[in-house]
């Protein structure tokens, strides 16, 4: 089978490879589409330490080829979609139910070889039977979705009739979903208004941009009160945390689901006199099927983000287009 290998930073070769083989609980994945994040990008770019060689690749569906002996999750002939991340079950996290924060947790694509290839084996335990009556270009988006669906939960309470979204990425786009699946208000904050347009059609309510300043006064004509009850922050850089504090009431909350690399200067006096929840958001935990539900009921959509595909012998096109402005989700097609 032909995969496309990392040998190195930017080191990125398409070639042939051993698929290996299929142990007990493992599954045979053939690959329909596979998507590319900012994970991706980042290991590829050197940015982020990984062994070598690699297979990227942790976002990806398709048809499972071969299972092993003690499989029963699925069979062959069947179209999953892949979970990628699955913890040791062991350690002290894993039984006090935060198998997320597992410190033995293994990521397809990023510790193991993952999707960017014609085959990919896998634990039959990440394997989620995919409804038929969805799209694959909506089946792809069910990962980030995942992390979106643990980061509303937690920060929705009862009371909560406002959220502002900061970042209209993936992750933003997707969370604006979930958020007006809940039945709540939705205001999407980004950069530039370049997706203001998509964001009001995937269900915000309005959109601002930073670039127009006064984030706390615009909150606050949205939620009719001192700013929103709930902010989703998706953007992961040290300025979104501060423009989420911006935006939130006192008494709020705000979930963290971005990673930032740089150090923030956050004004935790702030945080203090105004009485703020800061809560971080990490992947998920058991909301992956929840995720495909939503997919399946058409609440949320996940096509409208696929804004590029490219073959697997033109990878190196697809991490270019990454960085296009223009791009939201870039699919790989073995």
């Amino acid at each position: 089978m032909r995969a496309a290998v990392l040998h190195g930073p930017r080191d990125l070769r398409v070639e042939g490879a051993v698929a290996g083989n299929v142990g007990p609980e493992d599954v045979s994945v053939r690959v329909r589409l596979a998507g590319l994040c900012g994970t991706d990008f980042r290991i590829w770019s050197g940015d982020r330490s990984v062994r070598y060689p690699l297979v990227l690749g942790h976002e990806f569906l398709g048809i499972v080829d071969a299972v092993g002996s003690a499989v029963t999750r699925v069979r062959p002939g069947e179209r999953v979609v892949v979970e990628p991340n699955y913890s040791c079950g062991t350690c002290a996290l894993c039984v006090e139910g935060n198998r997320n924060l597992c410190l033995s947790r293994t990521a397809v694509g990023i510790d193991v070889d993952g999707g960017f290839a014609e085959i990919a084996r896998v634990p039959a335990r990440c394997c989620w039977p995919a409804p038929a009556t969805v799209a694959e270009d909506d089946l792809l988006l069910a990962e980030p979705l995942a992390v979106v669906v643990r980061a509303v939960a937690r920060g929705l309470s009862s009371r909560t009739d406002t959220a502002a979204v900061v970042g209209v990425g993936t992750l933003g786009l997707l969370a604006i979903q979930v958020l007006r699946a809940r039945g709540v208000r939705v205001l999407a904050v980004g950069r530039s208004d370049r997706r203001s347009d998509l964001a009001r059609r995937l269900g915000a309510d309005a959109t601002h941009t930073v670039t127009e300043g006064a984030l706390d006064a615009a909150a606050a004509r949205f939620a009719g009160r001192e700013g929103v009850d709930l902010v989703v922050e998706t953007a992961g850089t040290a300025e979104a945390v501060e423009h989420a504090l911006a935006l939130v009431r006192p008494g709020g909350r705000i979930v963290l689901t971005g990673l930032p690399h740089a150090p923030s200067t956050v004004s935790f006096f702030s945080v203090v006199r105004r009485e703020v929840t800061i809560t971080g958001s990490m992947i998920y935990q058991d909301e992956f099927g929840e995720a495909i539900a939503l997919l399946a009921r058409g609440a949320v959509q996940g096509a409208p983000l696929v804004t590029h595909r490219f073959s697997l012998d033109a990878i190196a096109d697809a991490f270019a287009a990454h960085r296009d402005r223009a791009s939201i989700k870039v699919a790989v097609v073995p």
